[in-house]
């Protein structure tokens, strides 16, 4: 529920994990639509383009590859990984950017 985008500072993700704006289907409805609208069959090609979709970006090893993720780990690792990484990030202190400049009331 979170990235290293928006700040986050451990992110991890269990193997069964789809990280994406929107699942399988409805991307690869939008991605392949003259794909599968020009088939014979255009469920079987829907079913096709969703099941390689899936196999190839909806998981979380592309995300790790990328480094949007810390590390991929198995459930049973969840409370043990969490709670050394809030050991880690205990004494933390997020130090913001100066300011440029004022906001003046206009």
């Amino acid at each position: 529920m979170s990235s290293k985008h928006v700040g986050g500072d451990y992110n991890v993700a269990w193997p069964t994990a789809e990280l994406a704006v929107m699942g399988p289907k409805g991307a690869a409805e939008i991605l392949f639509r003259r794909e599968i609208a020009a088939a014979a069959d255009p469920q079987a090609k829907l079913d096709e383009v969703v099941d390689d979709y899936r196999e190839k970006f909806a998981h979380p090893y592309e995300a790790a590859a990328r480094g949007y993720l810390d590390d991929v780990i198995d459930p049973r690792e969840t409370r043990p990984r969490l709670i050394s990484a809030l050991q880690t990030l205990l004494g933390k202190r997020d130090v913001p950017p100066p300011k440029k400049h004022g906001n003046i009331p206009l």
